[in-house]
């Protein structure tokens, strides 16, 4: 069983260490036959900053032998990390660990090396504080999560159940991530990133207007849909559409309904037997050859070898 350990210090924030512990730390017989083998890490003592005093029945210096390690939102950003929890993580990095750090979690990571040289991201109101204290770390703050490989980094807060989700993805497949989202009551995978929360001088603008938009979109992606087509839908102009999305979205319109027709295909993949030839022009993405490309792109392995590893119908 996967070991995933989940790091609690003194004065973590009670949102970001609830994250983990809603997706993680609960049996799931209906959505997958083995879930996580969960375990909450903490100092004898530790307190939330709620003031809670949680049951955790391992010690940090455990975490080193987890496979997965999730290192909710630090105390403070302005403070010196733990010394025993920045030591924990640089042993379970080296042990091959995949270290997950939600919101300013970051900064623990950080503060062990081994984001240098990097991609991550954080909160964007610290993400300057971030660069920063270490120049060395490759920041992006415009995005909802960061996944380089052994090591993945969420954006603030509510991004957390983004990132969260997108482990379970990768370790279990789009169905099971999906299904976990309804009960969540959240979307599977939000369109677009951080920028559209974050206040750059200007009002984020008629983010509640694209709703019936991308509703409809959502329905129609066997159709060819164009800028131009969507502009129409939405009874404006295509420089207006394009303004409203990137200003609400954070991302354009074709590379917001790129990344739904991958997750539909990743749908089709695991629940159907249908051919890639039916699966391409269901989807939007045209031929066969257009969505191994972006498939593969986007999820890093062809679409025949992500249905043999997820599919349901195998």
């Amino acid at each position: 069983m996967h070991t995933l350990a989940v790091a609690v210090t003194d004065g973590v924030p009670i949102f970001e260490l609830a994250i983990p512990c809603e997706v993680f730390g609960y049996e799931r017989p209906g959505l997958a036959d083995s879930w996580y083998d969960f375990r909450l890490c903490a100092a004898p003592g530790t307190r939330t900053a709620a003031g809670f005093a949680p049951e955790a029945r391992h010690g940090l210096d455990e975490i080193a032998q987890a496979d997965t390690v999730v290192i909710p939102a630090c105390a403070n950003v302005l403070d010196d990390q733990p010394a025993d929890l920045v030591e924990a993580v640089r042993a379970a990095h080296a042990n091959g660990a995949r270290l997950v750090s939600l919101c300013t979690g970051a900064f623990v990571l950080a503060a062990a090396g081994l984001l240098d040289g990097r991609p991550a991201t954080t909160h964007w109101m610290h993400a300057r504080q971030l660069t920063d204290r270490y120049p060395d770390v490759l920041v992006d703050a415009s995005v909802l999560y960061i996944d380089d490989g052994d090591i993945l980094t969420s954006a603030g807060t509510a991004a957390g159940l983004d990132l969260c989700l997108h482990v379970v993805r990768a370790d279990h497949g789009a169905a099971v991530a999906g299904a976990l989202a309804k009960r969540l009551v959240m979307p599977a995978h939000r369109p677009g990133g951080q920028a559209q929360y974050i206040d750059a001088g200007t009002p984020v603008q008629d983010a509640d207007e694209l709703g019936p938009l991308l509703d409809w979109a959502r329905q129609h992606l066997n159709e060819p849909l164009t800028i131009a087509a969507l502009a129409s839908r939405a009874n404006v102009t295509p420089r207006t559409l394009i303004r409203r999305f990137s200003a609400a979205t954070g991302t354009t319109p074709m590379a917001w309904l790129r990344g739904i027709r991958i997750d539909h295909a990743r749908e089709l993949l695991e629940t159907t037997s249908l051919p890639v030839d039916q699966i391409a022009d269901r989807t939007g993405l045209g031929s066969p050859a257009n969505l191994r490309h972006h498939f593969t792109r986007t999820v890093g392995v062809p679409p025949t070898t992500y249905r043999r590893t997820f599919s349901s119908t195998a």
